[in-house]
């Protein structure tokens, strides 16, 4: 018996129905096309058997899988394995003309996608990729010698200035989905069969109200506040297109919002040309500074007890829900790297295995930003004072309060570290590395 002739279009970071570019471009060839998601074993073989990624993930696909099934009269098969592995699977039971995919930029996902790549070309498979979760990107905005940008305020203008002449469009699926290969049996997984169990932390709606956008300026930097959008998981696994968020945004036209937006795609670009930065210091003399590590000091950073209220408040919410507002991780970041002096890299990989946001090209960058090593970083003598810090953003305690319920009371610790002290010793030890 012959096997069937299908096109695949394979789901990475961009996990929705609507408005997905590769997808669109599938359903547009003369095959039917066959839905996938790989649980990829060389990612999910790092995570805990709760991660609330991954259950978000789940839960997403799930949801696709039914509107496939009720709508198109299809579905989306699930797999778990090495993506190498997963096609040579697949390719037993199918014959495949072409996979369609849109791009993922980090260092992993290039790896990966040449893996795949050597597999199709052996089998005479074609693989088309196209650009999705961003307006602009590798080097589509660069200076007008051809060099990518390594600071931000000219890159936003640069970016402003191309986005002029851009029409944003958006790539339905409807007109096309006659072509969506006509079956509900494929196979699916749960989370148990992966070895996972459903996470108790749920990633939260976004919200782009008017209200938001339009408030944003005002309350983005008061945690207390819910005056932020929580759109970072959302675009992280692409659950909401990037094209209708930057709608959403011009609309309202609130600078300040938007900006936050080219941020991202800045440090994606920055990633894209220099891999390196995801474990090595932008500014090569940064990585001859002499961190303490301090593992117990680690620790207490890590579980929210170095009796400086504000940073607490911070590491106690992202072990709680995944989340910490933007502002506060300025702060703990800093702490972490000038008050403890503990490199960089060891917070990253803290909140690369808790952020629900997590996204690399901005974890590392906003990392190296705190730790002075990045492209366009804060100097290395800016060293934010963790108590008045309290004052400009949470001078009624609010935030604090709820997340450090001991705060004000004999049982809440002492400072781990004295700031005065700490602050000449980091100066005296960054100035040794960059004077040396």
């Amino acid at each position: 018996m012959s096997k069937p002739t299908v096109n695949i279009f394979w789901f990475r970071r961009d996990l929705r129905l609507t408005d997905n570019h590769g997808l669109q471009k599938a359903l547009k060839g003369n095959l039917p096309v066959i839905p996938i998601f790989i649980f990829d074993k060389n990612i999910l073989d790092k995570l805990p058997e709760k991660d609330a990624r991954v259950s978000f993930i789940h839960r997403q696909l799930q949801n696709m899988r039914t509107r496939l099934e009720s709508e198109y009269n299809s579905s989306l098969a699930v797999y778990y394995g090495t993506p190498v592995k997963v096609f040579s699977k697949i390719l037993e039971d199918f014959e495949v003309e072409s996979v369609f995919a849109n791009h993922d930029y980090e260092p992993y996902a290039e790896r990966r996608d040449n893996q795949v790549y050597d597999l199709f070309e052996t089998e005479y498979i074609e693989f088309y990729t196209y650009k999705d979760q961003v307006i602009f990107e590798k080097e589509e905005v660069v200076k007008d010698d051809g060099d990518p940008y390594v600071v931000y305020t000219p890159y936003m203008k640069k970016w402003k200035e191309v986005f002029k002449d851009l029409s944003l469009e958006e790539f339905e699926i409807d007109p096309y989905a006659g072509n969506f290969y006509q079956s509900t049996e494929l196979p699916y997984l749960r989370l148990e069969d992966m070895g996972f169990k459903p996470s108790s932390v749920r990633v939260p709606d976004y919200d782009l109200s008017s209200e938001t956008i339009r408030n944003y300026e005002d309350t983005r930097n008061f945690p207390a506040q819910d005056g932020t959008s929580r759109i970072g998981p959302h675009l992280r696994f692409g659950t909401v297109g990037i094209r209708s968020v930057y709608k959403k945004a011009l609309a309202e036209q609130n600078e300040t919002f938007l900006n936050e937006l080219i941020w991202r795609e800045f440090f994606m670009q920055i990633l894209w040309h220099f891999p390196h930065t995801k474990d090595e210091s932008f500014k090569k003399k940064y990585d001859r500074i002499e961190w303490r590590n301090n593992e117990e000091e680690f620790r207490l950073w890590c579980e929210g007890k170095t009796g400086y209220p504000l940073v607490d408040a911070g590491m106690r919410e992202l072990n709680a829900t995944g989340y910490m507002h933007n502002r506060v991780r300025m702060l703990v970041g800093s702490f972490l790297c000038k008050h403890l002096l503990i490199d960089w890299r060891w917070g990253e990989a803290y909140f690369a295995e808790k952020l629900l946001d997590y996204e690399m090209a901005s974890n590392v960058g906003n990392w190296q930003w705190v730790a002075g090593s990045g492209v366009d970083a804060a100097p290395y003598f800016r060293i934010f004072n963790p108590t008045t810090q309290i004052k400009k953003f949470d001078e009624d305690r609010k935030y604090i309060k709820e997340w450090v319920k001991e705060f004000d009371s004999d049982t809440y610790p002492e400072p781990i570290v004295d700031h005065k002290e700490a602050r000449e010793r980091c100066l005296k030890v960054y100035k040794a590395a960059l004077d040396g």
